[in-house]
């Protein structure tokens, strides 16, 4: 049987290369991220280093193993989808194949070996191409880490001897996986299947298909509405959630959706060349589905996290605006401001890393986060919205703005550098935010002078009656900077931006570009399997430039379906976004990506259509009569 599968892709070659080239970059994408995430996770401190510096270099070690955790999660879904669609729209273009040999004696578990030793071929050859490809990704990968700050210097990739196995098994797990179901269902082929002249049209449909898409749906729908009760934290990670489960749920309800829409269009409009694409999107809405497949999840994903990560970034720069009550702020490390009372009051907020552990015995936990050091009067009359921390004041902690896991009546383990302050009781809780935060208070007083004395702080002045800018200049001390509060705000919500859309780039950028691979291969293994087709339009009195002209507003059509359905991803992690702003801030807030959105659109036409124009031309290349006359 080996034999046989072997034989099957020397002889369809040009149709399996597309799958070959998607294993290779799924594997060598995954393999990136792996190796990566492996590294951040391993990587120790500069030598050297203080306990507080230590700490901060694990913190932000933290959030860089979050990143490339989310980034191998993507790719791994992104391996998946887009090789499953890519093999099983390759195994629907040889219907008639698969039912000559069921007509010549082939049994229905014949049919699933063939399909899956071939499956077993292509995951090694695509394997074998994506190792080496995956240490070229990993260089690249580190290197955009780098550009977007998210990585220390010196951060690299480390080769591990055990990833070649891991890479072997990914790649070859993935081809059978694209390719089981699709074994499945063609094993159910009907031999006289093979008598017809046309290939028999499906709606590609099945109960199990419709059940999985409906499920999905259901998914999408119950994020949106737990979203807002949620709090700040997991309201946001269930509205980004819901653009996955709505881009599995409409790639699967693809089929039903494609031949639903093309009977919307006014294709008599666009003449018969019109009519012609809007019948064959039609009749053949499997094949429009498949095509679409990757462009839905490549506009969904990207949208959608695009939007979320906007639209909360905004809420955060909001809320900041709305909770600040200052003239001046004054930003600097070591030696605090001290202003003389005549010229006004600062509300000093320290920054240290803390070790933070929660819950006990077998279910503590501990982490590194972020703490900040106030004086509770201070900081109330700054953020007027912090509720009453008349509590915070010896040793006891107050659940901060990023706080999560924990409120007011548990204890709570906090370490700071080489510093272990033992449990201690939360008295107050500070309202969660959008945008985040410390994830503890510290009351003034409870760490020394010592401890403090490389710690970054901010002060937040408010000038007394007849002070003005160059009074609190004069006391500003050493290398800190002094700035009006509006200014500061735009410099923070610039900051929070340009954070944003780091973390956006570095988790979709390879992903992005391994979906749009994914476009491209699907419209190439599309046009390339129907020669036989285009020669007969050819013989039916179309020129060769009509047939081109077909497949490229063909091409459109898929096109504009495809971006219409990851568009309708994306609005729906939206919408939870937009109703989580307004549950947690009381502010509703929706920021959309439009110049990504037009960038998506316009780039999307254009690569399928120069696409789809290559791919037709060179099918179109040979005589009508020889095509019709060979063998398929």
């Amino acid at each position: 049987m080996m034999r046989l599968s072997w034989a099957g892709l020397r002889d369809r070659r040009s149709l399996f290369l597309g799958a070959v080239l998607t294993v290779c970059a799924g594997v060598a994408l995954v393999q990136s991220s792996l190796l990566l995430l492996v590294t951040a996770a391993t990587l120790d401190p500069p030598a050297g280093a203080s306990p507080i510096a230590r700490m901060r270099f694990a913190e932000s070690n933290e959030a860089l193993v979050a990143v490339l955790a989310v980034t191998l999660g993507l790719a791994g879904l992104l391996a998946v989808f887009i090789i499953a669609s890519t093999f099983a729209f390759a195994v629907e273009q040889r219907r008639r194949e698969l039912a000559l040999l069921r007509i010549v004696g082939g049994s229905r578990r014949h049919l699933r070996r063939l399909l899956l030793g071939e499956a077993l071929l292509l995951g090694v050859a695509g394997t074998v191409a994506g190792v080496p490809t995956g240490i070229a990704a990993m260089a690249a990968q580190a290197a955009l880490l780098h550009r977007l700050g998210l990585a220390p210097d010196g951060f690299t990739g480390r080769w591990q001897g055990w990833v070649v196995p891991v890479s072997v098994g990914t790649g070859i797990v993935l081809a059978l996986a694209g390719v089981l179901i699709a074994a499945r269902r063609a094993a159910r082929i009907r031999p006289l299947d093979a008598l017809r002249e046309a290939d028999e049209v499906t709606s590609g449909m099945t109960p199990v298909r419709l059940s999985l898409g409906l499920i999905a749906a259901a998914g999408a729908l119950v994020l949106i509405g737990l979203s807002p009760v949620g709090g700040a934290v997991g309201g946001q990670a269930m509205a980004t959630s819901v653009s996955v489960c709505a881009v599995i749920s409409l790639s699967l309800l693809g089929p039903a959706l494609a031949g639903g829409l093309a009977r919307l269009l006014p294709a008599g409009a666009t003449g018969p060349l019109g009519l012609l694409a809007v019948a064959n999107v039609r009749d053949d809405a499997r094949r429009a589905a498949s095509v679409a497949a990757p462009l839905v999840v490549l506009t969904g994903l990207l949208l959608g996290q695009a939007g979320a990560a906007s639209t909360f970034t905004a809420a955060g720069r909001a809320e900041q605006r709305h909770d600040t009550r200052a003239d001046l702020v004054v930003e600097g490390t070591g030696t605090p401001l001290t202003l003389p009372p005549a010229t006004g009051v600062a509300a000093t907020e320290t920054q240290v890393p803390v070790a933070l552990t929660t819950g006990s015995g077998d279910m503590a936990y501990t982490r590194i986060t972020s703490g900040l050091v106030v004086d509770a009067g201070a900081y109330t009359r700054v953020h007027p919205d912090a509720g009453d921390l008349t509590g915070l004041r010896g040793a006891v902690v107050a659940a901060g703005p990023g706080a999560d896991g924990f409120s007011p009546g548990d204890t709570v383990g906090i370490r700071v550098g080489d510093t272990d302050l033992g449990r201690l009781p939360v008295v107050a809780a500070v309202p969660q935010r959008i945008g985040g935060g410390a994830s503890v208070l510290l009351p003034a007083g409870l760490l020394t002078a010592g401890q403090l004395a490389d710690a970054p702080w901010r002060s937040f002045v408010t000038l007394a009656p007849g002070a003005g800018h160059d009074d609190v200049a004069d006391a500003v001390p050493g290398s800190a900077t002094l700035v009006g509060v509006e200014q500061w705000l735009r410099q923070d919500g610039a900051a929070r931006t340009s954070s944003s859309n780091a973390v956006l780039v570095a988790v979709m950028g390879l992903g992005a570009l391994y979906a749009l691979i994914g476009v491209v291969n699907s419209v190439v293994i599309t046009v390339g399997a129907r020669r036989r087709e285009f020669a007969a339009a050819r013989t039916a009195g179309l020129t060769r430039a009509q047939v081109v002209r077909t497949a490229v507003t063909e091409s459109a059509l898929v096109t504009g379906f495809g971006l219409l359905l990851g568009g309708t991803a994306a609005a729906g992690t939206l919408l939870a976004a937009l109703i989580t702003t307004g549950a947690v801030s009381g502010r509703p807030t929706l920021d959309l990506p439009w110049t990504l959105a037009g960038a998506v659109v316009g780039c999307g036409f254009l690569i399928t259509a120069a696409t789809s124009v290559l791919a037709s031309r060179a099918a179109t290349r040979e005589r009508p009569v020889t095509l019709l006359a060979a063998r398929e």
